[in-house]
C-alpha cells in the first residue's frame, strides 16, 4: 500500500474510467476525493466501495467546466483534508459531431472541462502539494493525434490537454511535482457508445493484444504514475492501445 496516508482527487469519479482509478488508488492505501457532477447516486456507490478498502471516501459535487464550482470544490478540500497529494484530471464531456457541425457552444463546453479544467485544478492542486511529492496525472485520449468519426471536439481538446501536461511538468518540477498523462485508445465504457460509428471505431476493439483496452488498464498505469517508482517520467503521454497505434487499420 505505497499510497498509504495520501490524499487524491479524482474528478469525474463516480463511472467508468474514473471511478476505476479511485478505488485502485484507495487500494494502494490513498483516502479519495471523488468528484461528479450529475450522478449522486453512482458517486455514493464509488465512496462505498472506496470505503470497505479501509481508507477515507468523500464526494464533492462539481462541474469542472465552471470556475466557481473549482474554486468551492478546493476550498472544500482545504478545509477539510488541508492537503492534496494526487490530483487526476479525469473529467472529460464532448458532443459527437463532425467539424462542420460542431457549433460555438459544443466547442467551448468541451474545451472548458476538458482542457480548461486540468489547468484550474492544477493551479488549486499545487498550492496543496507544497510538501513536494505532488503527482497530476491526467487523461487524454488518442483522439488526440488520430482522426475519428464524430470525435474533432473532443480529440482537439485533449491535444491541448497533452500539451499543457508538458507545459505544467516543467512549470511545477522545481515544486517537486510530477505531471503527466495517459492517453487510451476505445476503451470499453459506457460513453464509447458516443463514438461507436462505423468500421475505424470497430477496429480499436481488437488491437494486435488481442483484446480492448479496460478501465482497469489505465488504472494501473495511472497508480504507477502516482508511485515513487515514476519520479523521473515527466511530461510524458502514455499511449495504453495494446498496439492498435502501431497497426492502424
Amino acid at each position: 500500500m505505497f499510497l498509504k496516508g495520501k490524499v487524491a482527487l479524482v474528478t469525474g469519479a463516480s463511472r467508468g474510467i474514473g471511478r476505476v482509478i479511485a478505488i485502485r488508488l484507495a487500494e494502494e492505501g490513498a483516502d479519495v476525493i471523488i468528484n461528479f457532477f450529475r450522478n449522486r447516486q453512482a458517486a455514493n456507490e464509488t465512496a462505498r466501495d472506496i470505503e470497505a478498502r479501509g481508507v477515507r471516501a468523500r464526494v464533492i459535487r462539481a462541474n469542472v467546466g465552471d470556475p466557481d464550482r473549482i474554486d468551492q470544490m478546493f476550498e472544500t478540500i482545504e478545509s477539510e483534508f488541508g492537503r492534496l497529494d494526487i490530483l487526476i484530471s479525469n473529467a472529460a464531456s464532448g458532443v459527437a459531431r463532425s467539424a462542420m457541425d460542431l457549433d460555438v457552444k459544443g466547442w467551448q463546453w468541451t474545451m472548458d472541462v476538458n482542457a480548461r479544467a486540468l489547468l484550474l485544478c492544477a493551479q488549486h492542486a499545487s498550492r496543496l502539494m507544497e510538501g513536494g511529492g505532488g503527482k497530476i496525472v491526467s487523461i487524454s485520449s488518442l483522439g488526440s493525434s488520430f482522426v475519428w468519426p464524430y470525435y474533432v471536439g473532443v480529440g482537439v481538446s485533449k491535444a491541448a490537454l497533452e500539451a499543457l501536461t508538458r507545459y505544467l511538468a516543467v512549470e511545477l518540477a522545481p515544486k517537486g511535482i510530477s505531471v503527466n498523462a495517459v492517453a487510451a485508445s476505445a476503451v470499453r465504457t459506457e460513453s464509447l457508445r458516443l463514438y461507436d460509428a462505423e468500421q475505424q471505431i470497430e477496429a480499436l476493439k481488437t488491437p494486435p493484444a488481442g483484446r480492448m483496452v479496460t478501465p482497469e488498464d489505465v488504472a494501473n498505469v495511472v497508480c504507477f504514475l502516482c508511485s515513487e517508482d515514476a519520479f523521473m517520467i515527466r511530461g510524458q503521454i502514455i499511449v495504453i492501445d495494446g498496439g492498435i497505434s502501431l497497426a492502424p487499420r
